[in-house]
Protein backbone atom coordinates (compact mmCIF):
# COMPACT_ATOMS: atom_id res chain seq x y z
CA UNK A 1 0.00 0.00 0.00
CA UNK A 2 1.64 3.11 -1.15
CA UNK A 3 2.43 5.81 1.80
CA UNK A 4 1.12 9.34 1.51
CA UNK A 5 4.42 10.51 1.23
CA UNK A 6 5.06 8.44 -1.90
CA UNK A 7 1.88 9.26 -3.17
CA UNK A 8 2.55 13.17 -2.74
CA UNK A 9 5.85 12.80 -4.35
CA UNK A 10 4.15 11.17 -7.61
CA UNK A 11 1.59 14.61 -7.70
CA UNK A 12 4.80 16.88 -7.23
CA UNK A 13 6.40 14.94 -10.07
CA UNK A 14 3.28 14.91 -12.58
CA UNK A 15 2.82 18.35 -11.69
CA UNK A 16 6.44 19.35 -12.90
CA UNK A 17 6.81 17.19 -15.89
CA UNK A 18 3.63 18.78 -17.06
CA UNK A 19 4.20 21.03 -19.83
CA UNK A 20 8.21 19.78 -20.30
CA UNK A 21 9.03 19.88 -23.94
CA UNK A 22 12.29 18.49 -23.05
CA UNK A 23 13.56 15.39 -20.84
CA UNK A 24 17.22 13.43 -20.38
CA UNK A 25 17.61 10.55 -18.48
CA UNK A 26 20.69 10.52 -17.13
CA UNK A 27 22.76 7.98 -14.78
CA UNK A 28 24.86 9.86 -12.26
CA UNK A 29 26.24 6.61 -10.43
CA UNK A 30 29.50 8.03 -8.65
CA UNK A 31 28.68 11.33 -9.09
CA UNK A 32 29.41 13.05 -5.53
CA UNK A 33 26.36 15.78 -3.80
CA UNK A 34 28.32 18.13 -4.57
CA UNK A 35 29.26 17.46 -8.10
CA UNK A 36 25.54 16.95 -8.62
CA UNK A 37 24.43 20.47 -6.92
CA UNK A 38 27.29 22.21 -9.71
CA UNK A 39 25.13 20.02 -12.32
CA UNK A 40 21.82 21.45 -11.05
CA UNK A 41 23.49 25.23 -11.04
CA UNK A 42 24.65 24.44 -14.38
CA UNK A 43 21.22 23.69 -15.96
CA UNK A 44 19.37 26.57 -13.87
CA UNK A 45 21.37 28.99 -16.07
CA UNK A 46 19.36 27.45 -19.22
CA UNK A 47 16.14 27.41 -18.17
CA UNK A 48 16.46 23.89 -16.37
CA UNK A 49 16.02 21.38 -13.61
CA UNK A 50 17.98 18.51 -12.25
CA UNK A 51 15.85 15.75 -9.94
CA UNK A 52 17.19 12.92 -8.81
CA UNK A 53 14.53 10.29 -9.17
CA UNK A 54 13.30 7.33 -7.47
CA UNK A 55 12.49 4.30 -10.44
CA UNK A 56 9.40 3.33 -9.09
CA UNK A 57 7.63 6.42 -8.13
CA UNK A 58 8.92 8.19 -11.92
CA UNK A 59 7.24 5.06 -13.73
CA UNK A 60 4.05 6.15 -11.76
CA UNK A 61 4.44 9.36 -12.39
CA UNK A 62 5.32 9.17 -16.53
CA UNK A 63 2.42 6.90 -16.76
CA UNK A 64 -0.34 7.90 -19.43
CA UNK A 65 2.09 11.30 -20.02
CA UNK A 66 4.12 11.89 -22.90
CA UNK A 67 7.25 10.95 -21.88
CA UNK A 68 5.94 7.31 -20.66
CA UNK A 69 8.43 5.93 -22.99
CA UNK A 70 10.99 7.39 -20.43
CA UNK A 71 9.40 4.62 -18.16
CA UNK A 72 11.10 1.44 -19.05
CA UNK A 73 14.82 2.69 -19.20
CA UNK A 74 14.35 3.70 -15.26
CA UNK A 75 17.18 1.20 -13.87
CA UNK A 76 20.10 1.98 -11.59
CA UNK A 77 20.48 5.84 -9.91
CA UNK A 78 18.71 7.89 -12.55
CA UNK A 79 18.44 11.51 -12.73
CA UNK A 80 16.19 13.48 -14.78
CA UNK A 81 16.95 16.72 -16.60
CA UNK A 82 14.01 18.64 -17.57
CA UNK A 83 13.18 21.72 -19.48
CA UNK A 84 9.92 23.96 -20.71
CA UNK A 85 12.21 25.84 -23.21
CA UNK A 86 15.07 25.28 -25.36
CA UNK A 87 15.92 22.01 -25.84
CA UNK A 88 19.32 22.77 -27.75
CA UNK A 89 20.49 24.46 -24.54
CA UNK A 90 20.24 21.74 -22.15
CA UNK A 91 21.59 19.25 -24.70
CA UNK A 92 24.38 22.00 -24.89
CA UNK A 93 25.00 22.31 -20.90
CA UNK A 94 24.21 18.58 -20.58
CA UNK A 95 27.33 18.06 -22.53
CA UNK A 96 29.32 20.46 -21.47
CA UNK A 97 29.22 18.76 -17.98
CA UNK A 98 29.41 15.15 -19.55
CA UNK A 99 33.01 16.38 -20.85
CA UNK A 100 34.11 18.22 -17.68
CA UNK A 101 32.43 15.22 -15.41
CA UNK A 102 32.48 11.95 -17.60
CA UNK A 103 31.11 9.58 -14.64
CA UNK A 104 27.30 11.14 -15.65
CA UNK A 105 25.99 9.32 -18.35
CA UNK A 106 23.25 10.22 -20.71
CA UNK A 107 20.94 7.34 -21.36
CA UNK A 108 17.82 8.57 -23.46
CA UNK A 109 16.21 11.49 -24.32
CA UNK A 110 12.71 12.94 -24.85
CA UNK A 111 12.57 16.18 -27.17
CA UNK A 112 8.90 17.71 -28.09
CA UNK A 113 7.40 13.82 -29.02
CA UNK A 114 10.55 12.37 -29.92
CA UNK A 115 12.66 9.81 -28.34
CA UNK A 116 16.67 9.99 -28.56
CA UNK A 117 19.37 8.10 -28.29
CA UNK A 118 22.17 9.79 -26.50
CA UNK A 119 24.64 10.09 -29.63
CA UNK A 120 20.93 12.42 -30.92
CA UNK A 121 21.29 14.22 -28.09
CA UNK A 122 25.13 14.71 -29.00
CA UNK A 123 23.92 15.88 -32.31
CA UNK A 124 21.23 17.83 -31.20
CA UNK A 125 24.22 20.24 -28.84
CA UNK A 126 25.84 20.70 -31.53
CA UNK A 127 23.27 22.41 -33.19
CA UNK A 128 23.72 26.08 -33.04
CA UNK A 129 21.84 28.67 -30.55
CA UNK A 130 18.22 29.53 -31.40
CA UNK A 131 19.80 33.55 -31.91
CA UNK A 132 22.74 32.07 -33.56
CA UNK A 133 20.52 30.41 -36.22
CA UNK A 134 18.29 33.21 -36.70
CA UNK A 135 21.34 35.59 -36.96
CA UNK A 136 22.17 33.33 -39.56
CA UNK A 137 19.04 33.85 -41.30
CA UNK A 138 18.77 37.07 -41.17
CA UNK A 139 21.88 37.97 -42.53
CA UNK A 140 20.72 35.26 -45.36
CA UNK A 141 17.55 37.64 -45.95
CA UNK A 142 19.66 41.20 -45.69
CA UNK A 143 22.37 39.81 -48.32
CA UNK A 144 19.98 39.33 -51.50
CA UNK A 145 17.80 42.60 -49.89
CA UNK A 146 20.94 44.69 -50.02
CA UNK A 147 22.28 43.69 -53.61
CA UNK A 148 18.44 44.29 -54.74
CA UNK A 149 18.51 47.88 -53.46
CA UNK A 150 22.01 48.53 -55.04
CA UNK A 151 20.84 47.13 -58.62
CA UNK A 152 17.69 49.42 -58.20
CA UNK A 153 19.54 52.67 -57.27
CA UNK A 154 22.35 52.08 -59.91
CA UNK A 155 20.45 53.79 -62.58
CA UNK A 156 19.88 56.69 -60.40
CA UNK A 157 23.39 56.77 -59.13
CA UNK A 158 24.52 56.67 -62.58
CA UNK A 159 22.16 60.00 -63.52
CA UNK A 160 23.65 61.69 -60.94
CA UNK A 161 26.85 61.00 -61.95
CA UNK A 162 27.02 62.17 -65.57
CA UNK A 163 24.75 65.29 -64.49
CA UNK A 164 27.59 65.67 -61.84
CA UNK A 165 30.02 65.72 -64.84
CA UNK A 166 28.03 67.85 -67.20
CA UNK A 167 28.16 70.04 -64.58
CA UNK A 168 31.87 70.40 -64.52
CA UNK A 169 32.87 70.22 -68.07
CA UNK A 170 30.01 73.17 -68.71
CA UNK A 171 31.92 74.85 -65.50
CA UNK A 172 35.13 75.13 -67.23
Amino acid sequence: MPTQTKIQEVESLKARLSGVKTAVLTEYRGLTVQQISDLRKQLRTVSAEYKVVKNRLARRALQGSPLDGLGPHLKGPMGLAISRQDPVALAKALQAYVKANALLQIKLGYVEGQLLQPGEIRALADLPSREALRSRLVGAIQGPLAQLVGLLTAPHRELVYILQQRGKGAAE
